[in-house]
């Protein structure tokens, strides 16, 4: 149904948004609502030859993910990475706020911007990490540069960020040129086991939203990178989603396909356990996941207003591919099936 939805052939009259939730609702509290009775399953069948629905299925939208290889080698990752991040600078230009922060905001107050909600969680993560005119900070994941550029900027340090998007790297570079940065704001190409290998170490590391890409293999490689980047007594913040046990650990079917391949989240606690198995110790954790609910409804309206643009750029595919998935990421956080938090880390003095 989700490649019928992507390709136009099948279409939704209101609410996308609404009417998932409650189909969703519908088939929590009545599991056998959906069933047919013997006529309408004629029915159904003779609709389903008029229309053509019966034989082989469709051919893949263009929109769809090709990817090869073993599960998150380098080469897979960046073509994962090149995906969903590559796109255009100017799609999420349309779609962000001005930081071009792409994970959850943080609202302190009825009816605050998205810009003001990206800011304020910018703002909180560089009080956690304690970061001071002149200390060395690294972002794991930079993505467009939000967070470096914020921490130089605001608070002063010579803030350094990885990503493995070249459109993400020169979007953060160039800005940091336009924003007089270049001396204090550093963006490298690089995957972050590429980075395991330097001896260069900071006051503070942070990790937004990254983590869920890393997979459940690799997770363990990724803490300890993280724990070795830092100085004795340095902090680590990472933001990150996780799932219920009883849950799927991906995204799901449709995110897996068109949007995100090979994430992997996890409960909360077990993260938490790889964070203290490298010697961490944790100071705090917030749960986000409201905040999260709301930046997606902030996203899904920019889309809506202006999804003719979102067409020009991309074609008919692309933009309702990202209204689904909005709209059920959105309800994922809304009704609980999907969390994020920030986790606040040290790392001992000792070590």
């Amino acid at each position: 149904m989700a490649r019928a939805y992507v390709t136009g052939d099948i279409d939704v009259e209101g609410d996308l948004t609404d009417g998932l939730r409650r189909a969703w609702r519908l088939a929590q509290s009545h599991p056998g609502a959906a069933a047919l009775s013997p006529q309408g399953r004629a029915e159904a069948a003779w609709r389903a030859l008029w229309l053509g629905a019966v034989g082989l299925p469709p051919k893949a939208p263009a929109s769809e993910a090709r990817l090869s290889g073993r599960l998150h080698t380098l080469r897979r990752d960046r073509a994962v990475i090149a995906h969903h991040y590559d796109l255009s600078n100017d799609f999420y230009r349309l779609l962000l706020d001005d930081h071009m922060a792409y994970s959850s905001a943080y609202f302190t107050r009825q009816g605050q911007s998205l810009h003001d909600a990206q800011t304020a969680k910018l703002d909180m993560i560089c009080r956690k990490l304690g970061l001071k005119p002149g200390m060395q900070l690294m972002d794991v994941g930079c993505g467009w540069g939000s967070l470096i550029l914020h921490a130089a900027h605001r608070y002063g340090v010579r803030a350094t960020g990885i990503t493995l998007s070249a459109q993400q790297r020169d979007f953060a570079v160039a800005r940091a040129a336009e924003r007089g940065l270049t001396d204090s704001v550093e963006v490298r190409l690089q995957d972050y086991r590429d980075f395991g290998n330097q001896a260069q170490t900071f006051d503070a590391v942070a990790s937004i939203e990254m983590g869920e890409h890393v997979g459940e293999r690799l997770y363990p490689t990724y803490i300890g990178i993280l724990s070795r980047a830092l100085k004795p007594g340095g902090r680590v913040l990472l933001q990150q989603m996780s799932r219920r046990a009883d849950t799927a650990p991906g995204g799901g079917a449709f995110i897996e396909t068109y949007i995100a391949p090979d994430m992997h989240m996890r409960p909360l606690w077990q993260t938490l356990r790889y964070l203290q198995d490298a010697g961490l110790e944790i100071r705090s954790v917030a749960a986000m996941r409201e905040h999260y609910a709301r930046t997606a409804e902030h996203w899904m309206n920019a889309l809506e207003s202006r999804f003719d643009e979102f067409v020009a750029l991309q074609g008919d595919e692309v933009p309702r591919v990202w209204r689904l998935y909005l709209a059920g990421g959105r309800l994922a956080f809304e009704e609980g099936r999907m969390g994020v938090d920030q986790i606040l880390a040290v790392k001992p003095s000792g070590r």
